[in-house]
């Protein structure tokens, strides 16, 4: 809490409580402009001003910092204005008190017994509507601050569960080629020069790719037959692989990589000899990109981690809601990863949710109206009643022109937030300050 900051905000606001308090009592013939007594009227406002907005500033600043993000729950709120009453209270006695007994020297008895209620309550109420302005302030910053931080979240969340879950790319299939270079060196030195030339070229790919959410099936099917032919030099004539030479859909996206990890997991977890060959198929079905492999398990194999496959379906589900399949049987392991169009949602955050959203948006704005135009009919149907009254009544001063006005503020204000305008910092104001937020820091 900056002191010297809160202090200023007190006495600008005691001036502006000054001044609309001297217009009313001037309306009521009053004379505001007695030198002396101005500037007694004066000091004796802000007084109370600063003393009642200092203490309760103090006992805001204590109820945020001790429930903080539970502020605006029911019991701390209900805790929160109790304790600004009791507070409110309190300070007025004692200004009151040090008004009367210290500055004006009157005896403690008299003040006492001189002491009306009235005295208490005016004060009160316009404490209490500083005090609920200054709350609804907060709540309105502390709702925007929300849904800035709930989507930075949201974004940070899932671009580092994804970044994540790509990174395990490198270290997964770099550990698993040095194995089969490892072996091909052991069994065929010539060969293992060839597969490091190739080798070199698939991990180009796999540098050029890993920063990517999809790529093209043309793309994924060209690597994964760089990649087979990798495989068929170590195994020579022990796989049979077959792939389309024709898409119907070749643009269609699929997540990088994808083919290389089952392709890899299909010799990994498999016997592959000349006496049984491992026949491994890619095909096109029904939007979907099927791998199948014939299931000839080994007799002895560590306990897979499943990192290969948990880590294609956790990223299908970052980016769409249609599955990884995974079927298995005594003689086939086919896993069907789907093949994203324009048509499709490509990600839970994209079409169908812009869609919704969109619906949802457009519901609130027309419920935003509703209420502005129903609140402005009513509004204009209470202005000649308030004037009639005023004219009933023979005041003899316009007193009307006080609710008029404060409720057509209100009314300014309800348009205000209808039509996202601020006269003060213009149009969209709220959402480039969203953005702004959104991006700092970044």
């Amino acid at each position: 809490m900056n002191l010297l900051k809160e202090f200023g905000k007190a006495f600008f606001i005691g001036v502006l409580i000054f001044i609309v308090v001297s217009l009313i009592e001037y309306a009521n013939g009053f004379n505001v402009l007695n030198a002396g007594n101005l500037w007694e009227r004066f000091l004796y406002n802000q007084l109370f001003s600063v003393g009642l907005y200092m203490a309760n500033m103090g006992w805001f600043y204590y109820t945020i910092k001790k429930y903080q993000q539970d502020l605006f729950k029911t019991k701390p709120l209900l805790r929160g204005i109790a304790g600004a009453i009791v507070i409110t209270l309190l300070t007025i006695l004692l200004i009151r008190f040090i008004a009367a007994v210290v500055f004006s020297g009157i005896a403690f008895s008299d003040f006492v017994l001189n002491e009306r209620p009235i005295e208490y309550i005016i004060s009160f109420v316009i404490a209490m509507v500083v005090i609920t302005i200054f709350y609804a302030v907060y709540y309105y910053r502390y709702k925007q601050e929300r849904k800035v931080k709930e989507q930075k979240f949201i974004a940070g969340a899932a671009s580092a569960q994804f970044d994540a879950l790509k990174n395990q790319l490198d270290p997964h299939f770099l550990f698993n080629s040095l194995n089969v270079l490892t072996s091909l060196i052991e069994e065929n030195p010539k060969a293992a020069t060839k597969f490091t030339t190739s080798l070199s070229k698939v991990y180009r790919y796999v540098l050029e790719q890993k920063n990517k959410e999809l790529v093209t099936v043309t793309e994924e099917l060209k690597f994964a037959k760089l990649y087979m032919a990798l495989i068929e030099m170590r195994f020579e004539d022990s796989i049979v692989f077959t792939m389309p030479e024709v898409l119907l859909n070749p643009e269609a996206k699929v997540v990088p990589l994808s083919l290389q990890l089952l392709l890899e997991n299909a010799v990994k977890h498999n016997q592959v000899m000349p006496s049984k060959k491992l026949h491994i198929t890619i095909s096109e079905e029904k939007g979907n990109l099927v791998i199948t492999n014939t299931m000839q398990p080994k007799e002895v194999i560590k306990k897979s981690t499943g990192v290969g496959l948990r880590n294609i379906v956790q990223r299908y589900q970052l980016l769409t809601k249609l599955p990884v399949s995974i079927q298995q049987d005594e003689k086939t392991f086919r896993v069907a990863i789907p093949m994203l169009t324009k048509e499709i949602t490509i990600m839970n955050t994209q079409e169908t949710y812009i869609s919704n959203k969109k619906y949802a948006t457009a519901k609130e704005r027309v419920e935003k109206l509703k209420g502005f135009y129903i609140h402005l009919t009513i509004y204009l149907l209470f202005v000649p009643v308030f004037i009639w009254l005023n004219y009933i009544s023979r005041a003899g001063f316009p007193w009307a022109a006080f609710p008029i006005l404060g409720w057509g503020f209100g009314v300014l204000g309800h348009a205000s937030d209808t039509f996202n305008y601020n006269p003060f910092f213009g149009k969209n104001w709220e959402q480039r300050k969203i953005k702004e937020l959104m991006n700092k820091d970044q």
